[in-house]
């Protein structure tokens, strides 16, 4: 065993003989002394035991007492770092269940088009950038979104030809899953009027057969095959000013979802040298490596400590509600003739689930619709039995005879809740009041049994996981729209808003004994809040102050 192991398990016992009414007291022999005391404010532990504490002690990097003040300030050293909390609140430290942190620190390097409210807003950006850069230099950039246009269309290559006639343009949409470019990048990637729609893939084509510049799911990598690759030291830059971040908004921890061996590699060395700030489950990017897992040896962490793991492979079953592409049971109610579009059909998530069972890894599969959601569930039904934690990414529109299947599967659904807050102005437009029944249905999967894993799916949603809180419990946007939320029946309750971003992401990684709660020899991850936590819109207003890894502050607010 480690020596940090050693010395938990024996602050532990220690604790464990010499407490008291429930309580981690010290009696008769000197207590250890911790590097971090924090004391006189409230602690939400998650932890069952003892569900409320007003003070913590960190020894090596774990909590060694949590309860009174008295507890743990016979803890203090001479060298203790001592914080007196004042009435702030103390979480187990929240993690992002299902996001691109990569992809976050990539994003701030591109140019934004969030929010804007016409595609000659985006134009008139892309116009102002072509300005400064040098002729032939792709525009990359991310954020628009035809739902908050009049009409809600997709745009066309003309705005971006007149924006920057001498660069070509690529520019994803919010979610991801389609990409507008201009008649430069149609010519770079040789796309006209005689290419066909790759497998999984859309180009959308006018009258006359010619594309109008907006490329669909797979069809988005006929472009991205162009771009020239980052570098490790872009890649590392990246990475870091994500997570920078990350930690300002609270989060301990990330699921990184689906990325190359190269940004592995990148991870790795930023950990080697000390400087990634949280912890990072990593996912693979799981198209084309589906046959070489059996040659990989996915990483494990028995002690709950590393900052970084690849254990798990991500794979996509279909595109995105917002564009379309979701794979439906039945026609889309705002675009008969469509039902969405697969990008794994059933024989290869089957293969997956065969490839990842026999190397012992953990798979999760991106499904939004819910045809692609029955897909998965049909796959994982292979794969009964074992620990195997698989994972179905999004789960946003199930068919309501499916939802039961995801505890009886042992499935966990990793869901974020402000997806749901974003996408209810037009969702209905979409599915129909039918289909709502099974849309963004955290609580009716968590009463069911299901694991609900939660998460914000950054950088297509902002940051912070309060943001995150806030809709799992109101189901209403920040203006406080619809009055009681959108599908009510399906709030959550504050307790179960916050296990979403504890103790379910550190069971889905293999890390429950370790992580996601405060108690005695878990990891001191914790999240430290400006005042207290109430499931109302007090949790926009709410502040973090301080966000704490293994013990150590990796982010303080600057005073006030």
């Amino acid at each position: 065993m480690r020596t940090t192991t050693l010395l938990v398990v024996f602050v532990a016992a220690l604790l464990a003989a010499c407490a008291g009414g429930g309580q981690t007291t010290m009696t008769d022999r000197a207590p250890a002394r911790a590097e971090l005391v924090l004391h006189g404010g409230r602690v939400l532990t998650m932890d069952p035991a003892r569900p409320d504490a007003t003070a913590i002690a960190v020894v090596a990097g774990r909590v060694a007492v949590v309860g009174s003040d008295a507890d743990a300030l016979a803890f203090v050293g001479p060298d203790t770092r001592v914080i007196d909390l004042a009435g702030r609140t103390v979480t187990p430290g929240l993690v992002d269940g299902h996001c691109h942190l990569f992809g976050l620190g990539r994003e701030f390097e591109q140019l934004s088009f969030r929010g804007l409210d016409s595609a000659a807003a985006v134009a008139a950006v892309v116009a102002r950038a072509a300005k400064t850069r040098p002729a032939g230099e792709w525009l990359l950039g991310r954020g628009w979104d035809q739902n908050l246009w009049t009409p809600a269309e997709f745009p066309t290559r003309g705005l971006l030809d007149i924006a920057a006639p001498a660069h070509p343009v690529a520019i994803r949409r919010i979610d991801g899953h389609a990409l507008w470019v201009n008649g430069a990048a149609l010519a770079a990637a040789a796309i006209d009027s005689r290419t066909s729609d790759p497998a999984g893939g859309r180009i959308v084509r006018d009258a006359r057969g010619e594309p109008t510049g907006v490329l669909i799911d797979n069809a988005a990598d006929l472009v991205f095959a162009r771009l020239p690759p980052d570098s490790a030291e872009a890649r590392a830059r990246q990475i870091l000013a994500g997570a920078t971040r990350a930690v300002a908004a609270g989060l301990t921890g990330v699921h990184e979802m689906g990325i190359d061996d190269a940004t592995v590699a990148v991870y790795r060395k930023l950990v080697a040298e000390g400087r990634l700030p949280l912890r990072v489950y990593a996912f693979l990017q799981g198209e084309g490596q589906l046959d070489t897992l059996a040659a990989r040896v996915p990483d494990r962490d028995p002690d709950g400590t590393a900052r970084f793991v690849l254990r798990a492979v991500k794979l996509y079953a279909d595109g995105a509600l917002g564009s379309r592409g979701a794979a439906l049971l039945a026609p889309y109610a705002d675009d008969p003739g469509n039902v969405g579009l697969v990008l794994a059909t059933e024989a290869e998530l089957a293969h997956a689930v065969d490839a990842a069972v026999a190397s012992g890894w953990q798979l999760g599969v991106h499904a939004i619709g819910d045809r692609a959601n029955r897909m998965v569930l049909d796959a994982f039904a292979r794969a009964v039995g074992g620990d195997r934690r698989f994972r179905i990414e999004h789960a946003q529109v199930v068919a309501p005879e499916d939802l039961g299947r995801f505890a009886a599967l042992g499935v966990a659904a990793a869901m974020q809740p402000t997806h749901a807050t974003s996408d209810m102005a037009w969702a209905d437009e979409r599915l129909g009041p039918a289909r709502l029944v099974g849309a963004y249905a955290w609580r009716t999967l968590l009463a069911s049994g299901a694991h609900v894993i939660g998460g914000s799916d950054f950088p297509i949603e902002d940051v912070p996981p309060l943001l995150g809180l806030y809709a799992a419990v109101t189901r209403m946007d920040a203006k406080g729209n619809p009055p009681g939320g959108w599908l009510p029946d399906e709030r959550l309750t504050l307790e179960q808003a916050l296990s979403l971003y504890t103790v379910e992401p550190a069971w889905a990684a293999f890390a429950e004994r370790q992580r996601g709660r405060i108690a005695l020899g878990f990891v001191a991850d914790l999240t430290v809040f400006d005042g207290p936590l109430a499931p109302d819109r007090s949790l926009l207003e709410r502040q973090v102050d301080l966000t704490i890894v293994g013990g150590s502050v990796v982010y303080a607010r600057a005073a006030r």
